[in-house]
């Protein structure tokens, strides 16, 4: 990891308009995520997490204060392929295999079929979906088409993954065996990965930052650097330095509900 800013957000504010007037989901937000780290975006339900990875992804904008992802704006970015995305749901499409599925923005970016076939041989291995990829969405468990919408987000190569809570709607003994896989893969790839939960225990495991966020308006309430190691057994969530890191969280989330009015 480097201390090159990969996002960097200034002063940013959002504000919706709706039939009932403007909505503030974020203010003030100031952060910087450097090349490689994984950071975690965690607070309660309508808190904004996921309005500031979508404006990281161009996919909302802000109303003020300063953006940019690579030293550029988010839509200069998305349009150079800065990053990949992966939503809640897993969102394969049905008639298509999981190959299929995960070939889809290569064909659209018009990769040459060659290449097409070979970075999805590569992600697939690199998600333990060897030998899937001609299977239907249909015909994989809810863990397997995460999996696979991770390697569709994957097969383009972009430096950054933002990934919108894409464990949230999966059992326990599931969503601890993706977490390990996924550092597996973040320690494979190098990528810096944007990570939106509500889970305190998934957040301190997975990250190198955690950023802890305030009901709506959206304000950031704590930034906390991981001291964990890299390599994070499972039962790292029993020592008492991760339990200090979850105490830490779970106060910042406290401290965020002062903000209410």
């Amino acid at each position: 990891m480097t201390d090159k800013a990969v996002i960097e957000a200034k002063g940013v504010n959002l504000v919706f308009e709706t039939n009932d007037g403007p909505v503030q989901a974020l203010k003030d937000v100031n952060l910087t995520v450097g090349k490689g780290e994984f950071v975690s975006f965690i607070g309660p339900s309508g808190c904004g997490k996921t309005t500031l990875l979508r404006a990281i992804a161009a996919l909302e904008t802000p109303t003020g204060g300063t953006l940019t992802v690579n030293g550029m704006s988010p839509d200069a970015a998305r349009k150079a392929r800065a990053y990949g995305y992966v939503f809640q749901a897993a969102g394969l499409y049905p008639w298509r295999t999981i190959a299929g599925n995960v070939k889809l923005p290569l064909e659209i970016m018009g990769f040459s079929k060659t290449d097409q076939d070979e970075r999805v041989r590569k992600v697939l291995s690199l998600v333990e979906l060897d030998g899937f990829g001609a299977k239907f969405p249909w015909q994989l468990s809810g863990g397997m088409q995460q999996r696979a919408s991770i390697a569709r987000a994957l097969a383009f190569d972009a430096d950054i993954l933002l990934m919108d809570e894409p464990f949230g709607a999966l059992d326990e003994i599931v969503r601890d065996r993706l977490n390990e896989e996924l550092l597996k893969l973040w320690a494979q790839t190098e990528k810096t990965i944007g990570f939106v939960t509500h889970s305190i225990p998934e957040a301190v495991y997975l990250s190198t930052k955690i950023v802890v966020m305030s009901p709506r308006p959206g304000r950031i309430t704590d930034i906390i650097e991981s001291t964990l190691p890299r390599e994070r057994p499972l039962d790292i969530r029993d020592t008492p330095e991760f339990l200090a890191i979850s105490h830490r969280v779970r106060d910042g989330l406290r401290a965020g509900h002062s903000y209410d009015v």
